[in-house]
């Protein structure tokens, strides 16, 4: 793969970071990377004092630095902002951070040379895996913290993760043929830590992730309808065109798929089934419709200049602004963690109706066995607990702002926090929709398995490859341990 800072997609970095393909930079690059660290030199030349090449930073903007201490300060930025804490990020992730943050400097707007960019890469290529702390960005002046313990490894300081453990970065780095820089120039300490590509990398990440448990819930609801006996009639063409979202239609189309050729759909005298069964489409459709604005905005920002400031080279200007504040992220990603915990929450619902006699008409906690035994009952409330926790989570973290930097920073976005939210909203989602495959599972048994529809079949039939009928009461975390590894797979 060739990055050239406009052409990156979501497809490019889930390639990158899971899949390990090798990047390069584009050739097509080279000239506008060129030109830019050029002007660089020249602004030292002629001088002039600009922020961010000879100037201290934040707060301390004004304080002029000599040129003999311009490449010092790009190392001591890197090693002062390292300060981040909690447990690491996924190799995963800090590998779609790492192609996210080269993509940006590609575009040519950075002033860094193109050696930097290239070694950022040799990464990337060498599998080598920073050691990357959860915590410590405001998701203003970009990913300062997580980006720094990245940006070290250029100058072969900070930690690297191998094996498994935790180690000094400079023999590992030698041990992998990755030579560090002696130093690095003017501006790009500050070029390679400004910027929003952790929050950009991560989310590119669980867009991709909600996408698919998307469609694992509609085959899921799909089965959980069979075994409720669910009337068709909601799912109508008709009803879908009238409202005039496509989302909506998207997912009845999906459903009426799943449940074609099914016996048990339609196969009692009831009116109309409770909301999660009836409006599925226009919830599913909500979530669908909200997943696709959030895509379009990761689209732009993974091939967008997020650092500060911006060197206009042809121009001959260098513009301090603040496309590095992740506020449109810190929004994204907080609506990515409120449609998901909805849509668990939803599912909770389901699996009630599923596991009540008062609502479904099957045996009380599906099993036949009431009493002595506890069947599904308990499943129920490992439901309830995550559904819960993502209530809490999708408290927006946008909301907030804490003041950095003796108030040079007064306002910024918490965009890391609605991210690492999002993160848990969507394992915890992960958890939920494995019960619900296991309930409606044990409920179609007491059915009819053979009266599913060919899409529903499908489903069925993996889970129960998976796991056999709950005959009896057993371990039922294991269960869930092993329909949850089926979805993480997406083998579902």
């Amino acid at each position: 793969m060739f990055i050239d800072g406009k052409s990156l997609d979501l497809d490019g970095v889930l390639k990158v970071s899971k899949d390990f393909e090798p990047v390069n930079l584009s050739p097509l690059t080279f000239k506008k990377i060129d030109r830019s660290s050029e002007f660089i030199n020249i602004i030292l030349e002629e001088k002039k004092i600009v922020y961010g090449i000879n100037t201290g930073f934040g707060k301390l903007c004004d304080e002029v630095i000599s040129d003999e201490s311009v490449s010092e300060l790009q190392e001591n930025l890197l090693l002062s902002h390292a300060a981040g804490t909690g447990e690491p990020i996924t190799e995963t992730e800090v590998r779609a951070t790492m192609l996210v943050r080269a993509n940006s400097l590609a575009k040519g707007f950075s002033g860094v040379r193109r050696e930097v960019i290239e070694k950022l890469l040799e990464l990337l290529n060498k599998k080598i895996y920073p050691y990357v702390p959860s915590y410590g960005s405001l998701g203003a002046s970009g990913d300062l913290v997580p980006l720094a313990h990245i940006a070290l490894l250029l100058i072969g300081k900070g930690r690297i993760i191998d094996e498994g453990n935790v180690k000094d970065a400079l023999p590992v780095l030698k041990k992998k043929g990755f030579k560090p820089f002696k130093r690095l120039h003017a501006k790009e300490g500050l070029a390679l830590i400004n910027g929003t590509a952790v929050e950009a990398g991560i989310s590119s990440i669980l867009i991709s992730d909600a996408k698919y448990l998307l469609k694992t819930t509609v085959k899921a609801s799909a089965l959980s309808m069979e075994a409720l006996k669910a009337k068709k009639e909601a799912f109508d063409p008709r009803i879908q065109e009238v409202r005039n979202i496509s989302e909506q239609k998207t997912i009845s189309d999906m459903i009426l798929k799943e449940i074609n050729g099914s016996k048990l759909i339609d196969s009692t005298q009831k009116v109309q089934d409770a909301y999660t069964i009836r409006c599925i489409p226009q919830v599913y459709g909500a979530v669908l419709m909200n997943l696709s604005y959030i895509e379009n905005i990761l689209k732009g920002e993974i091939n967008s200049v997020t650092d500060n400031p911006i060197v206009f080279a042809k121009d001959k200007e260098i513009l301090s602004g603040g496309n590095f504040h992740a506020e449109p992220l810190a929004f994204a990603m907080d609506l990515f963690s409120i449609i998901l915990a909805d849509l668990g929450n939803m599912i909770e619902r389901r699996i009630n109706r599923l596991l009540n006699p008062a609502l479904s008409e099957l045996p009380p906690f599906l099993t036949n066995k009431f009493g002595l035994h506890s069947g599904l009952m308990i499943l129920q409330y490992t439901v309830a607990s995550l559904v819960s926790e993502n209530k809490m989570l999708a408290q927006p973290a946008s909301v907030d702002s804490i003041p950095v930097s003796a108030d040079q920073e007064d306002h910024v976005s918490m965009g890391m926090n609605s991210v690492l939210k999002a993160r848990k909203v969507i394992d915890n989602l992960r958890k939920i929709i494995a019960a619900e495959l296991i309930i409606a599972s044990q409920a179609v048994d007491f059915r009819g398995n053979k009266l599913l529809g060919k899409g529903t079949k499908n489903t069925y039939s993996k889970i129960r490859e998976c796991i056999p009928f709950v005959s009896s009461d057993r371990i039922l975390s294991y269960d869930l341990d092993k329909i949850e590894e089926l979805i993480i797979k997406e083998e579902i």
